[in-house]
């Protein structure tokens, strides 16, 4: 679904509603359901973020195009969150062996401080073993 929005801010109800073409209760069904989470204003209007109408096209091509219903959707918004912690953890992990091989990598060249102390061959030139009779 193409993004409706011109501008960036907060949106009340009734312009998100006209903007996507659905009713201002589904909007509500959508938060009652705990779909959406729109912030309020001090007078308990209901504000709607960028993020919000980003969540609400997400949701509405599942119901639209997909034919999903609410139960459905509420699962695979959890599964999306949770993919997305996941994939944060995951870069946070990869990012830790990334700077631990960094750091294992500096220390081996420095002589004497690898993760196995390796001793110095020694090689001795020009020397001539001489047989004694």
């Amino acid at each position: 679904m193409a993004t409706k929005r011109k501008t960036k801010g907060a949106y009340m109800i009734s312009s998100v509603a006209e903007m996507y073409e659905i009713h201002p209760q589904t909007l509500r069904l959508y938060e009652r359901e705990g779909l959406l989470r729109p912030s309020r204003s001090e007078g308990n209007t209901r504000l709607y973020t960028d993020e919000d109408l980003e969540r609400l096209e997400f949701i509405l091509n599942l119901a639209r195009d997909l034919g999903v219903n609410i139960a459905g959707i509420a699962i695979v918004l959890q599964m999306r969150e949770r993919m997305e912690e996941m994939n944060r953890q995951m870069q946070g992990f990869v990012d830790y062996v990334r700077t631990e091989m960094l750091t294992r990598m500096q220390q081996q060249q420095v002589p004497g401080t690898g993760l196995v102390p390796m001793r110095r061959q020694v090689v001795v030139t020009g020397r001539k073993d001489k047989k004694s009779s």
